[in-house]
């Protein structure tokens, strides 16, 4: 479990027949030692995902753990339905060790997310991690979903969806901001089929992690151990609608860093917990090149407080780029924190 005994929630998005639920499913039969808790987010057919996944019958989820929300797109309806929701499963005498929450095929992930960040949800629970499930033969034919006219009444059906972004733009707003990425029905692609939506998946979305799988088959531990606490992360996760909602961010400024190559890792580290304090920089996180390494260091830092490590290899080709997103309060000196930084 997280830090201060927070509970994790794994959110698992993606267009309607990508395979939520089957990857769902597929945890809960295998998922030892852990109770959880399922939030389903579904309209139209009513009640067919949760009667899926109640169909497990397993220890691990309770039947009453699992609650069903219909009442139209989460993204649109956090006040109304999830948190009360929360509250509820938060009140058992045994509460989850973990909630998994499945949205609907409509629902634009980043809203969801930013209700973690108010303080009397923060205080309880933290965001383990945002989970995309792409269909991987729709994506790589343009379509994105599997029945796009499915889709389509699908929103024409709930009233409460506030957005009619194209099928494109959703898709792009569900790996943006995602920590893991399915590329499911593998098997229907081919290797070299599943390999050029890897590379366009990366593309869109550099600092998602890629797993590609058939029928949802994933680890528990590996879906439900992100640790990412993406309600820290909200600048780091950009969406189409950011623009929409800017009123949401006048206290604060973001901007992006080009940095070189560095020649010491633990160095720089101390040289951004330095700046973070000199400058009041709240949170910075990105990827940088050190001279000589092979593999790319990832930086995190909330505060003065920096953690650092080496996430992977760098590609065959690919450019050995420093570059890091700095948030701070409205009116930081950017140059003073680029300058201490290039230091």
């Amino acid at each position: 479990m997280s830090s201060f005994s927070r509970i994790p929630v794994t959110i698992v998005t993606g267009f309607l027949g990508a395979g939520k639920t089957t990857l769902i499913r597929h945890v809960l039969m295998h998922e030892e030692g852990r109770r959880l808790a399922l939030i389903v987010n579904e309209f139209g057919d009513v009640g067919v995902d949760g009667e899926i996944l109640r169909s497990c019958g397993v220890d691990s989820c309770p039947e009453e753990n699992i609650v069903e929300l219909a009442n139209g797109c989460l993204c649109c309806t956090v006040a109304d339905d999830f948190l009360p929701t929360i509250e509820a499963l938060l009140a058992h005498d045994k509460r989850p060790d973990h909630i998994i929450v499945e949205t609907s095929g409509l629902a634009l992930p980043k809203p969801l997310v930013k209700a973690f960040d108010w303080p009397h949800i923060r205080a309880k629970l933290t965001v383990d991690g945002v989970v995309a499930v792409v269909d991987g033969p729709a994506v790589a034919e343009g379509r994105f979903a599997d029945d796009p006219d499915a889709v389509a009444m699908q929103r024409a059906e709930d009233a409460s969806v506030e957005h009619d972004n194209p099928l494109e733009e959703v898709y792009e707003d569900q790996l943006l901001c995602a920590d893991l990425v399915v590329l499911n029905k593998a098997d229907l692609l081919g290797d070299e089929g599943s390999a050029e939506v890897v590379a366009e998946i990366a593309r869109i979305a550099p600092r998602a992690k890629t797993i590609v799988t058939r029928e949802g088959r994933i680890e528990p531990a590996i879906l439900l151990g992100l640790h990412a606490a993406a309600e820290d992360d909200l600048a780091a996760r950009p969406s189409h609608h950011d623009a929409e909602e800017g009123h949401d961010h006048d206290d604060f400024d973001t901007f992006a860093l080009d940095l070189g190559e560095i020649a010491d890792a633990p160095a720089f580290a101390r040289r951004l917990a330095a700046t973070a304090a000199a400058h009041d920089v709240l949170r910075a996180k990105g990827y940088i090149a050190v001279a000589g390494k092979p593999m790319r260091l990832l930086v995190q830092g909330v505060g003065q407080r920096v953690r650092h490590e080496f996430d992977r290899a760098w590609r065959p080709g690919e450019t050995r780029a420093s570059r890091l997103v700095v948030i701070g309060e409205k009116g930081i000196d950017r140059a003073a924190v680029e300058a201490a930084l290039r230091a």
